[in-house]
């Protein structure tokens, strides 16, 4: 079966961090793993990507130096550590595979797969 299963989401207040996870069954993990967001009205936006096993990533100019991309390749797991959290941030989160980091991080297209989402919200 072809899952991905993200946890972690909440509320926090700006300055704040929150840690999400994708559980992904083995079929869903794909070469490249990672996150885009959505918030309500806007279009979908390419977060953070990582190619799985240990190889490059890729993340938005909105949170370099802010967020996290890692994975535990034996797991078939995906995090994303973010800190210094701002209002703009606020969304839902989704996990995303594909076979190219630029679909997910640039494009937010040609996905193999993607959850459901969690949602982040970040209070001022």
């Amino acid at each position: 079966q072809v899952q991905l299963v993200e946890s972690g989401g909440g509320s926090v207040r700006a300055g704040g961090s929150l840690r999400l996870s994708c559980a992904a069954s083995r079929y869903a993990y794909s070469d490249c793993m990672g996150w885009f967001r959505q918030a309500p009205g806007k279009e979908r936006e390419g977060v953070a990507a990582i190619y799985t096993g240990g190889g490059s990533t890729y993340y938005a100019d909105s949170v370099k130096g802010r967020f996290t991309i890692s994975e535990d390749n034996a797991k078939n797991t995906l995090y994303l550590q973010m800190n210094s959290l701002k209002p703009e941030d606020s969304a839902m989160y989704y996990c995303a595979a594909a076979e190219g980091c630029p679909d997910i991080v640039v494009r937010v297209t040609r996905l193999n797969y993607w959850g459901q989402g969690t949602q982040v919200t970040v209070s001022s």
